[in-house]
């Protein structure tokens, strides 16, 4: 059955990512609690997800790349082990200006992490159902997400060093899940000697980093937003974009296969460039919902759409470094809109700021629409050539 898509180890590589995210996100909401604990400052608080996020989107492409060469599953494996020590040394660690140092090494291991299990995740999906795939692989990660961090701050309020010892365990198990894993055989490279980093997907990417610019202010800002405008409580907004992704992705995430992965990702970009548009207009209850519902469709189903996209174009042995370079962008994306949106809050308030995420979100379709002319006759060349490769 070549087009099936739910086989055992695509449930195992699904709880993978689960137990990735349920690990992170205790531990990233409540470490700027844990270094204003130990007499930082709220500034200091905040470096810690920016470096992290920031050394993830800096060397993704190259960890992604590395993966591709070493072997997926002994990447997923060796992350998992380094990520054990770093929760073990943050358990011991009392100078905050280590704690960042360390989590500077902590978002490359992150990066190799997250770039090995798309890639695996990637070989595993059958091409015609890739979109369909990766939107419901994505709600495993999200579960990991809304589960979290309720789940950290209770461990937390028993101690530090006890959440730090909890997500050491989880990285153990990541560690355990990989290690059953089959690494793929290794095909040789069908590419131009170029280099090691996939400059296409990175370039086009350059649209995730526009769109995701806004879902870093909203993820960063959309509390203390709810809270400007007295709305409780203040995690309306992201609990009903949790919901919508969750009821929409399945539905929708795999209409890119059937009608064409630009035919379902551009209606996106447009519906996400709107979601932030109310969220410019007005803070109240009703624009809270309605952003969340508009955002939410278009953001919730343009990763699967755009992930068929591009690897439309990404051989078998280039698929690490791919995701890296896509994951890049993404991060870039995030880090720099909850830095810059922070700023123009502080400064200008709160519907300036969304005004322009929502422009640059809008700026996201003209930039896909230029760079996909481009490399789109170079995307098919490379396709034709890997099929040949691959086809007895």
């Amino acid at each position: 059955m070549p087009d099936r898509l739910f086989t055992p180890r695509f449930f195992v590589i699904c709880g993978f990512s689960f137990t990735v995210f349920l690990s992170a996100f205790q531990l990233l909401p409540t470490a700027p609690y844990h270094i204003i604990d130990l007499g930082g400052s709220t500034f200091a608080s905040g470096l810690f997800l920016g470096f992290l996020t920031y050394s993830s989107a800096l060397s993704a492409p190259l960890t992604g790349a590395f993966a591709d060469r070493v072997g997926l599953r002994r990447v997923l494996m060796g992350c998992s082990l380094a990520l054990v020590g770093f929760s073990l040394a943050y358990a011991v660690i009392t100078d905050i200006r280590v704690l960042l140092g360390l989590v500077l090494l902590h978002g490359v291991f992150w990066s190799g992490l997250l770039s090995a299990s798309a890639a695996y995740m990637a070989s595993l999906v059958p091409e015609s159902r890739r979109a369909e795939g990766f939107g419901y692989s994505g709600i495993a990660t999200l579960a990991g997400v809304a589960v979290a961090p309720p789940v950290g701050f209770w461990i937390y309020a028993k101690g530090w060093v006890w959440l730090c010892i909890a997500t050491a365990a989880l990285n153990l198990a990541m560690a355990a899940i990989a290690w059953t894993l089959t690494e793929h055989k290794r095909e040789p490279s069908v590419e131009s000697p170029s280099g090691i980093l996939e400059w296409r997907v990175l370039v086009i990417s350059g649209t995730l980093a526009l769109y995701s610019f806004g879902y870093g202010g909203i993820t960063s800002f959309s509390a203390m937003y709810a809270d400007a405008n007295g709305v409780e409580p203040r995690s309306l907004y992201l609990t009903a974009l949790a919901v919508v992704i969750l009821c929409t992705r399945p539905v929708f995430g795999r209409l890119g296969d059937v009608w064409g992965y630009k035919r379902i990702f551009i209606p996106c970009l447009v519906l996400i460039a709107g979601g932030m548009a109310c969220l410019a207009f007005g803070g109240t209850r009703g624009w809270l919902l309605l952003s969340a519902v508009i955002f939410g469709v278009g953001f919730g189903t343009a990763y699967p759409s755009y992930v068929g996209y591009v690897m439309q174009g990404v051989g078998a042995n280039r698929r690490g470094a791919a995701f890296g370079a896509l994951l890049a962008a993404f991060d870039m994306g995030i880090g720099t809109g909850s830095t810059i949106m922070g700023w123009l809050i502080q400064r200008f308030g709160f519907a300036t700021a969304f005004g322009v995420a929502a422009g640059l979100a809008a700026l996201a379709l003209p930039y896909f629409l230029v760079v996909d002319r481009v490399y789109a006759p170079q995307r098919h060349g490379q396709r034709l050539t890997h099929k040949a490769h691959e086809d007895p």
